[in-house]
């Protein structure tokens, strides 16, 4: 049987999902903010009517917001982490192979599915999805990722589709290849656009049947899989396992300038905190932490100044004592007092690049962390903040949370429905 690849994703999920909660938002336009309320990251149909761009400023389209009755939305990352949970739960039961390749989009292997039954499978899948979780989703279906990934803006696009397109049919294949953009193929960005205009190239047809050494020459491997995968040839396998993460990185812009060394100390602490937490549910640990913090280039006028720092540890670990005291002594290295001027610090955050399992690091001579005693009081922290919530136990160093000025801004966050008891919607009869 023929190889197809599916990939599923929620349209403009973001706001999707606020909108399942709150019936009044069906056909109203809906955008959702980014961290500190700073620009558009999720836009409605409704919304992008209205000229709203993706990534245009806050600051820009609030009077057109208000004018339109645009509803907003701060970030709400903990409701779209689980509603994404749920939409892969039904996933599975669709389907025995599923790679989640972002929180909005997974790949589902249908092989085994007789051609004739995919359309109808793939209806059903949609159907399932919308009535178990509120999310409404598109499909496409294909041989490649790259095709399956073509199908899927294809479904978006063309409403006579009614959400699904299948690229294993030949005659849909045939037809939909020569009458779609070069620019809509997964992994053909603004540098890769010219160098195809420049060939002649103006449809995915025109892309599939050049010949593939000069695209590697122009666009090296990555063109040439390209053409590969757009005449059913699969170069991408699903990744049905997670890769080790190689590095971490946690970083938040303030909600508001940050001047004072003990504030800036207590931000990186909670940070150290955070990404202490990632590495200890991946099992890993590093060897070095980085550092960085720097004011912004909007202050016009301001002293600037950008900082980054690595502290080396004596042995590999996922404490998050340890983190904690690495990134403060980065900030103790590197903090400069400024006078009655002081730098106005917009952004700090904490880096690993060196991650490895923590069953496999070789423990220090010198300087040897207490694992023995380490392993259960992380593990308690952590259970008390999956069970309260996270930032229910923190280390003093990271401050209360009430308490944190410089913290992220959510002014207009919807409540977490489904995570936090006492957020739980309420029903009035």
């Amino acid at each position: 049987m023929s190889r197809a690849i599916a990939l599923i994703d929620g349209n403009s999920f973001y706001c999707s999902c606020e909108r399942v909660f709150d019936p009044k938002l069906a056909r109203v336009p809906v955008i959702v903010l980014s961290n500190n309320d700073g620009c558009a990251i999720a836009r409605t149909s409704e919304a992008k009517a209205l000229g709203i761009r993706m990534g245009e400023p806050w600051f820009k389209i609030r009077d057109l917001c208000k004018q339109q009755g645009v509803r907003v939305f701060s970030s709400n990352y903990t409701l779209y982490g689980d509603m994404s949970a749920r939409t892969n739960a039904v996933y599975r039961d669709f389907a025995p192979r599923v790679e989640i390749y972002s929180i909005d989009e997974s790949f589902l292997d249908l092989s085994d599915v007789q051609p004739a039954r995919r359309l109808e499978l793939a209806r059903d899948l949609r159907a399932t999805v919308r009535a178990w979780t509120g999310i409404p989703t598109c499909i496409g279906i294909g041989p490649t990722k790259t095709l399956a990934k073509l199908a899927n803006h294809i479904a978006k696009k063309v409403p006579d589709l009614d959400g699904v397109c299948d690229l294993t049919d030949p005659v849909a294949y045939d037809h939909w290849l020569c009458r779609i953009s070069v620019e809509e193929v997964w992994g053909i960005g603004r540098a890769s656009l010219g160098k195809l205009e420049a060939m002649g190239v103006d449809t995915v047809a025109d892309l599939r049947d050049l010949d593939p050494r000069p695209v590697r020459k122009a666009m090296t491997v990555v063109g040439e899989r390209i053409i590969h995968e757009l005449r059913g040839l699969s170069c991408l396998p699903l990744e049905l396992m997670p890769a080790q993460r190689k590095g971490c990185a946690v970083t938040r812009s303030f909600s508001a300038r940050v001047t004072e060394r003990e504030v800036l100390e207590q931000a990186v602490a909670t940070h150290a905190t955070r990404l202490g937490e990632k590495l200890r549910r991946g099992g890993l640990c590093t060897t070095h932490v980085s550092v960085f913090y720097h004011t912004s280039t909007h202050d016009h006028g301001a002293p600037m100044r950008s900082v980054s720092t690595t502290v080396t540890l004596p042995e590999a670990t996922n404490d998050t004592l340890a983190l904690i005291a690495a990134a403060r002594h980065g900030i103790a290295r590197t903090w400069r007092d400024q006078g009655e001027r002081p730098w106005r610090y917009s952004k700090a955050g904490v880096i690993t690049t060196d991650l490895k399992l923590l069953d496999d690091s070789p423990r220090a001579l010198i300087g040897q962390l207490d694992r023995e005693r380490s392993g259960p009081l992380m593990a308690a922290m952590d259970a008390c903040n999956a069970r309260f919530g996270r930032g229910s136990v923190v280390p003093a160093r990271a401050g209360l949370q009430a308490k944190r000025t410089w913290s992220t801004k959510f002014e207009m966050r919807s409540p977490r429905y489904t995570t936090q008891i006492r957020e739980l919607p309420t029903a009035v009869a």
